[in-house]
């Protein structure tokens, strides 16, 4: 949808850099800088910043202005358990109430997805924004037919927040695609036999591992320069 106003537009513009990382983690946001960057007016900014204060991205330090809101190992394992939460009781309930309407949303989506998978390696500047609006729309398609308007809010909210670590963790390393290609279509397959048990724990263990592949050591790098090399082996805790 675009945006009807240039408020709309600046928010979308700022969110959007914030959720890819542009905006990094405990950057000031000086009002200044910013008219500069997006050619807006102040108040459109404080109006703006004061938005994505709501949306959970934007801290506001009273006098000391606005930051964009620091990361942490333990945030992400909250948002973690947060989406998993979610997620997954949002997808037992369209299995519950699924046709041939959300069959067609899973199997549209999935398509577009796969499609870009197999492609996404040959130019990942080009492919890797359709890339994430299309695993986007897989997941949503998931469970679009919870039949809960609340549920599908806060799970948006979840979902950007964990776009968020893992756009921060492709600048500091790449990520074998391989599993979550199969795992796309396990996941596809469970859902059109109508299994919600194996759909529920595919799901789990696939949010659950993506999260498992951003260490802590890569959450704090992701500020500065991509490391060359393999990462160093940590503990990562139990599995869920």
């Amino acid at each position: 949808m675009r945006p009807t106003t240039l408020t709309e537009a600046v928010y979308g513009r700022i969110r959007n850099d914030i959720l890819l990382g542009l905006l990094k983690p405990g950057d000031k946001l000086k009002l200044e800088s910013l008219r500069q960057r997006y050619d807006a007016s102040i108040n459109t900014l404080r109006e703006t910043l004061s938005r994505l204060v709501a949306d959970g991205l934007v801290a506001n330090e009273g006098q000391r202005g606005f930051t964009v809101v620091p990361t942490s190992l333990a945030d992400l394992r909250d948002i973690t358990e947060m989406r998993q939460l979610l997620e997954c009781h949002a997808a037992r309930l369209s299995i519950q109430s699924a046709d041939l309407d959300w069959e067609s949303r899973v199997v549209g989506a999935y398509h577009k997805l796969s499609k870009i998978e197999q492609v996404i390696d040959t130019d990942p500047k080009r492919y890797s924004p359709l890339l994430e609006a299309y695993n986007r729309q897989f997941h949503g398609a998931l469970i679009s037919a919870c039949g809960s308007r609340w549920l599908l809010n806060f799970h948006g909210v979840m979902y950007d927040q964990s776009l968020r670590y893992r756009m921060l963790a492709f600048q500091v390393r790449d990520f074998p695609r391989d599993q979550s290609r199969r795992e796309h279509r396990e996941i596809l397959d469970a859902a059109l036999a109508r299994d919600a048990d194996r759909l529920t724990a595919l799901l789990t263990a696939h949010i659950t591992k993506g999260a498992e592949l951003y260490v802590e050591q890569d959450l704090t790098r992701a500020q500065g320069t991509k490391r060359r090399g393999p990462p160093p082996r940590r503990h990562a805790g139990p599995r869920k």
